[in-house]
């Protein structure tokens, strides 16, 4: 939040409107079987704006993660949720296609653990809405991060822990 990678952030974290949840030693079916539930608590309560669910056990191959993402997104699709959420993604060992792995951009997406982030997609059409250059928030990050570097973003992410 400091660096403003996501200008949305800091309004729902100081209002309490993330829902955190961390799943130690999950296999795929249970981060489904977990992703589908935090659906169903989106649903249930309007108050949380967006979920994140935190695998710190599971999936610590890029890979095997890209097809877990995939999975959550069909299953999005599968029970209906199509244009009511969607899902964003962040792994230690985000990349790009196409980008070089040592790219600092790939910092955008790298979290210190696996993790799907949940979003509303009714909140995301209104805020886009009233941002300015709303289409251009990646890019900005992308500049950002390749402006300040690889041994600043591995910084910046490192002081999480």
């Amino acid at each position: 939040m400091g660096c403003r990678m996501c200008p949305f952030a800091a309004k729902e974290f100081n209002r309490g409107a993330i829902h955190y949840r961390v799943l130690i030693d999950s296999d795929m079916e249970a981060c489904l079987e977990a992703f589908l539930e935090e659906c169903l608590r989106l649903d249930e309560d309007p108050s949380i704006e967006t979920t994140l669910l935190i695998l710190p056990g599971a999936l610590p191959d890029f890979d095997d993660y890209l097809e877990l993402v995939a999975m959550a997104e069909d299953l999005l699709e599968a029970k209906g949720y199509e244009g009511q959420y969607q899902v964003a993604g962040f792994h230690p060992d985000y990349r790009f296609a196409d980008a070089p792995e040592d790219d600092p951009a790939n910092y955008t997406n790298r979290s210190l653990y696996p993790m799907l982030h949940l979003l509303r997609e009714e909140s995301i059409e209104h805020v886009l809405d009233r941002y300015p250059d709303a289409d251009a928030i990646p890019e900005r990050n992308i500049a950002f991060a390749r402006e300040k570097g690889l041994d600043y973003m591995k910084a910046l992410r490192d002081a999480c822990f």
